[in-house]
């Protein structure tokens, strides 16, 4: 019997419901469970592929090639559990389906209407492809109280009823703030966000309580007795200094318990939770540190970079370091700003993004790299940049460019017109739609014989997620090698660039891929562990 957890969150935004699915998620697997989560987002947009980072945070990529919330990111790298294409829905999704449907006349032409029509497929999404998990939860994206996640609260509420308490749970996400002046935390945030809850339907059997200060028992009482649950299942969820200690804190409250004890499941065995410790251990307490410069074009909102500051992180507990991200936009190399911003850095990368803006600052930041030797990490765009500059500074290509900023004479990179996914053509042109006509998804690449990429991956073929439109153009891979600058890694049928490589320097790698994305606490990306282990020699040497 699948067991579904409806996860909301109330009074203000940015709670954290989606490291708290996440860690609940890993404490019902530490349990011996199968789990499976879900976002259900309620903005129109039909998926955040064509949103603004700023707007939204980094757009998170599948194996399946969905681009979905960064939630989804938390999801796989505290559960493991790869996410789909199914395990993120939202408004404007919802929408397209039921209108694509009434198109079709598959209402036999009844009246379209919120509810049932809105409602019964946000429910269909829930309950849809499944394979045997005891646990979904679903977290509803938001803050209850909402205009716009209203059809979800409500399809919770149904779902609640159609399958019954045996096999749903909600759980409320709430503040519990001190307000300094007074000396108290204050309860009335939480009693009123709760009532909103009510008023749409919606019980919740369990509140996790964030908060900066110890909830005392009377303050936990004095929410129970106010927000109509017991006092057990009122949960602190203390501030911590690391999110990989967020899994042992929830189980110290007793989170997992009541869970537990809701579906009346035996929960008088401890989870093995030692994984966790280990791993919180070595990110709170490590032995050294190293500074790593990220040269990007959002780094206002360090949410657009989220797998990519975590993947650092990872790369930093499997050597034992902590990992100081020195934030750089890369415009400031283009406004009479110079590389001194990079002296420090023991490494600098260079991300994904789109546009012209701030690409001659990347531009210079993978030269300052390469001449000074430091280790260089391109990804995506990135990679497209440090080609670029080889191009004009190594081969003498000096008109080298992108025609993703217009025409230019030497087009190094170029819009991608075709490839192949799972054996089927795709093809592009400039008049497609702009969401969902990217290269995403997770696609092979053969990596070179005696190239540094194949000795620290040890294997001959990989796997990586893409999200690109744009590619390194193959017609200049002999003036590229002869300047030094090699392709160490290629689509199967040698048809695509995917990683480049300058053998003669300490660590300098390109890669049209995301690798920050299949990235875990537990298993640390391959390129990202090397990537600090350079970092680390480098920091010797300075």
């Amino acid at each position: 019997m699948t067991r579904f957890i409806f996860i909301t969150g109330g009074v203000v935004s940015s709670l954290g419901k989606g490291l708290a699915s996440a860690s609940l998620g890993a404490l019902l697997q530490a349990r011996g469970y199968k789990v499976r989560l879900r976002k259900l987002d309620p903005y129109i947009n039909v998926d955040p592929g064509t949103m603004s980072p700023y707007q939204h945070g980094e757009v998170y990529v599948t194996d399946d090639g969905a681009e979905t919330d960064l939630d989804l990111g938390h999801y796989e790298r505290f559960t493991n559990v790869d996410a789909k294409q199914s395990d993120n829905v939202t408004t404007g999704r919802i929408y397209s389906q039921v209108i694509a449907r009434e198109r079709r006349g598959e209402y036999l032409g009844a009246t379209i209407q919120v509810i049932p029509h809105i409602t019964d497929a946000i429910k269909e999404f829930v309950k849809a492809d499944l394979n045997g998990e005891d646990f979904v939860l679903c977290e509803i994206g938001g803050t209850v109280g909402d205009i716009e996640s209203l059809p979800f609260l409500e399809a919770i509420r149904q779902l609640g009823n159609d399958l019954g308490r045996r096999q749903t749970m909600f759980v409320h996400v709430t503040l519990v703030p001190f307000i300094a002046a007074a000396g108290e935390l204050k309860t009335k945030p939480t009693q009123h966000s709760v009532r909103e809850l009510q008023n749409v339907g919606i019980q919740a059997d369990l509140l996790l309580c964030r908060s900066e200060q110890t909830i005392p028992d009377s303050e936990r009482r004095k929410i129970a007795n106010f927000c109509n649950v017991r006092e057990d299942a009122v949960i602190p969820a203390m501030d911590v200094k690391n999110i990989y200690q967020v899994p042992v804190s929830y189980h110290a409250e007793g989170l997992d318990r009541e869970v537990c004890r809701h579906f009346e499941l035996d929960y008088a065995e401890e989870p093995d939770l030692e994984p966790w410790e280990h791993v919180a251990k070595r990110a709170v307490e490590p032995e050294g540190e190293v500074a790593v410069a990220v040269v990007g074009k959002y780094t206002g909102l360090k949410d657009a970079y989220k797998s990519l500051s975590e993947a650092l992180a990872h790369g930093g507990i499997a050597n034992n370091v902590k990992v100081n991200l020195k934030w750089i936009e890369s415009e400031i190399f283009e406004n009479g700003g110079t590389v001194q911003a990079l002296e420090d850095a023991h490494a600098i990368l260079v991300p994904g993004g789109f546009g012209e803006r701030g690409a001659e600052g990347k531009i210079e930041a993978a030269r300052f790299a390469r001449e000074r030797g430091v280790p260089y990490f391109g990804i995506c765009f990135g990679m497209q940049m440090a080609v670029v500059e080889a191009a004009r500074n190594l081969a003498g290509i000096e008109k080298a460019g992108s025609t993703e900023f217009g025409p230019c004479e030497e087009p190094i990179v170029g819009l991608m017109t075709e490839w192949k996914k799972d054996g089927i053509r795709e093809t592009r042109d400039e008049g497609s739609d702009k969401g969902g006509t990217m290269r995403l998804g997770a696609y092979p690449c053969v990596l070179g014989d005696n190239s540094r990429v194949k000795q620290i991956y040890d294997e001959a073929e990989i796997s990586e997620r893409h999200r690109h439109r744009y590619e390194v153009n193959m017609a200049y891979e002999p003036h590229l090698a002869k300047a030094g600058l090699i392709f160490s890694g290629k689509s199967p049928d040698g048809v695509l660039p995917e990683i480049v490589e300058i053998p003669d320097h300490p660590w300098f790698i390109g890669v049209q891929f995301h690798p920050e994305l299949k990235s875990r606490p537990f298993q640390p990306h391959p390129l990202f562990t090397d990537f600090i282990r350079a970092a680390v020699d480098q920091s010797r040497l300075v």
